[in-house]
């Protein structure tokens, strides 16, 4: 089997997603990168991942849930001494809410002496994100290990801001995420965390600030407004699909997985943000993370019904 083209790095979490006001919880998989991953998988692309889990029930759904989606989990390592993370999320009138239970999760306790190194360097690009840092010290040492071998060896580097303040303080996340974004080569920050992270409001303003630092083309998620795409050459808006939203749980990063699938299909940032739109909204029409997440063939149909 040839290494993947796309290789996402992170944590995958057991899902419990409330679905009523009567305590009942639909069980699934999340994990922003393991989300990231299996929509890029759904797209077309050629995807594996990198992690630990425990050796639990929940470690065991995840290699059957990539097994069937494609993604390659050959470097999924498989911890003893550790369990699989787990979250729950809650729905609101402010919208959705985490709870997490990650503490001492097998891949919290991943470190740099753990990556695949060969597989970083023949990929084309590898994903990571600022939860993917944040879980705990030995991670962000196996992110920036990670990022640096991708470099020197010429893979891109896609990195989502992906901010969690559950997990670090925003002072360790602005350092962080800031010493990450210098060495990426496609940002894909979110509205609110830009806001948070770098004090910006203003879309351009962002993605002057991403391009300064070094990214080739940055792509500002916009929520119903669809997103921001910006090159060193060229920025468009490109807007998104209207649909029924029930449950807006992992469609930033159906966006990714889409964008980045796109992205090496055929190289063209905005017709990728075009199909990542359409994919992120069609995934809210489900409760989840995963479940949603459409196939290739239905963000085509929609796009065509779009027009």
């Amino acid at each position: 089997m040839s290494d993947p083209q796309i290789l996402c790095m992170g944590e995958p979490l057991a899902e419990f997603n409330q679905v009523d006001t009567k305590g009942h919880y639909l069980y699934g998989h999340g994990g922003d990168t393991s989300n990231c991953a299996i929509a890029a998988a759904r797209a077309g692309a050629s995807v594996g991942y990198v992690t630990a889990l425990g050796q639990d029930e929940f470690g065991d759904s995840f290699i059957r849930l990539w097994r069937e989606n494609g993604v390659d989990a050959t470097h999924v390592l498989r911890d003893p001494e550790a369990h699989t993370g787990i979250y729950f999320v809650t729905h609101g009138e402010a919208g959705h809410v985490f709870s997490y239970l990650r503490a001492g999760s097998a891949a919290s306790r991943y470190s740099p002496r753990d990556l695949p190194r060969a597989a970083i360097e023949n990929a084309e690009i590898l994903h990571v994100s600022g939860i993917s840092m944040a879980i705990s010290a030995s991670a962000t040492d196996a992110v920036l290990e990670a990022i640096e071998i991708a470099r020197q060896a010429g893979t891109k580097v896609s990195f989502d801001t992906n901010l969690r303040l559950k997990l670090w303080p925003l002072a360790r996340a602005r350092a962080l995420i800031g010493a990450a974004l210098s060495m990426t080569d496609i940002a894909l920050p979110g509205l609110e965390d830009a806001e948070q992270l770098l004090g910006l409001s203003d879309p351009d303003a962002i993605a002057d600030y991403c391009l300064g630092q070094g990214a080739e083309v940055m792509a500002l998620t916009l929520g119903k407004d669809g997103c921001l795409v910006a090159t060193k050459e060229e920025r468009r808006r490109v807007p998104g699909i209207a649909v029924e939203a029930v449950d807006a749980t992992g469609a930033g990063d159906t966006f990714d997985g889409n964008f980045l699938a796109e992205l090496v299909r055929h190289g063209d940032p905005f017709e990728a943000a075009r199909f990542a739109n359409a994919a992120a909204a069609l995934s809210t029409r489900g409760y989840g993370a995963v479940a949603p997440m459409p196939k290739r063939q239905d963000v085509l149909d929609a796009l065509a019904a779009a027009e």
